[in-house]
C-alpha cells in the first residue's frame, strides 16, 4: 500500500509542542516514503537506456508517491481490481508482489507500451505488446447495447468451439454431412431390423435431416433439391456437405467448415433422452384416462 492508512487498532497520540506533532507526521509518512524510494531504486538498478518502468497496484498511491514515482520516471497505475492484477501477471508474464522487500528482476514482466485512452466516459488503460501472454482482454465495439451483446456472444460461442476442439483432438465435417451420412446408415441398418422398432429408426434417420434441411431454408434454397444432391453424393462414396452459397454440394474439409465432435455427441445422446421423455409422458397420461373411464 503506498499510502498512508489509519490503524486497525484504535488508539490516540498525545503531543505537547508543535516539534513533537512534525516528528509524528514525518514518522507515519516515513514508512511510505521508504517503499517508494525501494521501488525507485529497484527501477534505476533494472531499467536500461530507453526503457520505462510502471507499477501497478491493487490498492492506492497518495499524491505526494505519485509525484515521487513520477519524477523518478514511473507510471504508476492504482486501484487495479483483483482479477485484472491476476490477468495482468499472465499477460506480461510478471508476479504480483506483497512487498517491496526482496524485489528481484525476475518478477517483473515485459509490455511495449502501456497508455490510458477514453472510451465514451470510461478511462481504459491498455497494456500492448507483451512477450508470450497467456492471457487477453477483447474489446468489443458497437453503435448499442442489442448489438455489442451480440458480438459478445458471438466470441463466447467462437472461443468455447475452439477450446472444445482441442480438448477433444478431433473435429467432424459440418455443412449437415455428418447428418446425411448417419441418415443413410440407419436406413440402410433398418432394413436389417424387425417388428416395430424398424419404425423408430427410420424416424430416427428422418430426423437426422433437419438439419441440413433448415440449413437449405435460411439460405434461400429449395430444401428437397439441396438435400438430394448431397445425399447422392454420399452414395457414391464421397463425404459432402451442402454449400450455401450455391444450395449444390460440398467438401467441408475444402472449405474449412467443421463441427465439434463432443456437441454431436450431446445432441445425438440429448434426442433420444428427450424422445424418450416425451413416449413416457403420452404412456402415462394414456394410462390416466383409462383410469379415469374405470372409473
Amino acid at each position: 500500500d503506498l499510502e498512508y492508512t489509519k490503524s486497525e487498532v484504535t488508539s490516540n497520540f498525545f503531543y505537547s509542542s508543535a516539534d513533537q506533532r512534525e516528528k509524528l507526521v514525518e514518522s507515519e509518512r516515513k514508512v511510505t516514503d521508504d517503499k517508494v524510494r525501494q521501488i525507485i531504486e529497484f527501477k534505476r538498478g533494472v531499467c536500461g537506456e530507453g526503457e520505462s518502468f510502471v507499477v501497478i497496484n491493487q490498492k492506492g498511491i497518495d499524491p505526494l508517491s505519485l509525484d515521487m514515482l513520477a519524477k523518478a520516471g514511473i507510471l504508476g497505475l492504482r486501484r487495479c481490481k483483483r482479477r485484472n492484477m491476476e490477468r495482468l501477471a499472465k499477460a506480461c508474464g510478471s508476479e504480483a508482489m506483497n512487498s517491496t522487500d526482496g524485489l528481484t528482476k525476475s518478477c517483473l514482466g515485459w509490455a511495449g507500451t502501456v497508455y490510458e485512452e477514453t472510451l465514451g466516459e470510461e478511462k481504459y488503460t491498455f497494456v500492448e505488446d507483451c512477450r508470450n501472454p497467456h492471457s487477453c482482454t477483447i474489446l468489443v465495439k458497437g453503435p448499442n447495447k442489442h448489438t455489442i451483446d451480440q458480438i459478445k456472444d458471438a466470441v463466447r460461442d467462437g472461443l468455447r468451439a475452439v477450446k472444445n476442439a482441442i480438448e477433444d483432438d478431433a473435429l467432424v465435417p459440418g455443412a449437415g454431412s455428418l447428418e446425411v451420412a448417419l441418415s443413410l446408415y440407419l436406413k440402410d441398418h433398418s432394413k436389417t431390423v424387425a417388428g416395430r422398432a424398424k419404425l423408430g429408426v427410420q424416424a430416427y434417420a428422418e430426423a437426422l435431416l433437419v438439419i441440413p434441411k433448415t440449413l437449405a431454408s435460411n439460405a434461400g434454397h429449395d430444401t428437397m433439391d439441396a438435400l438430394i444432391t448431397v445425399q447422392d453424393e454420399h452414395v457414391n462414396g464421397i463425404v459432402a456437405g451442402l454449400d450455401l452459397a450455391t444450395g449444390g454440394a460440398c467438401a467441408p474439409e475444402d472449405i474449412g467448415v467443421f463441427d465439434n465432435l463432443r456437441v454431436k455427441k450431446q445432441m445425438i445422446q440429448s434426442a433420444g433422452v428427450i424422445a424418450s421423455q416425451l413416449l413416457l409422458v403420452d404412456e402415462i397420461m394414456r394410462a390416466g384416462i383409462a383410469a379415469g373411464r374405470k372409473g
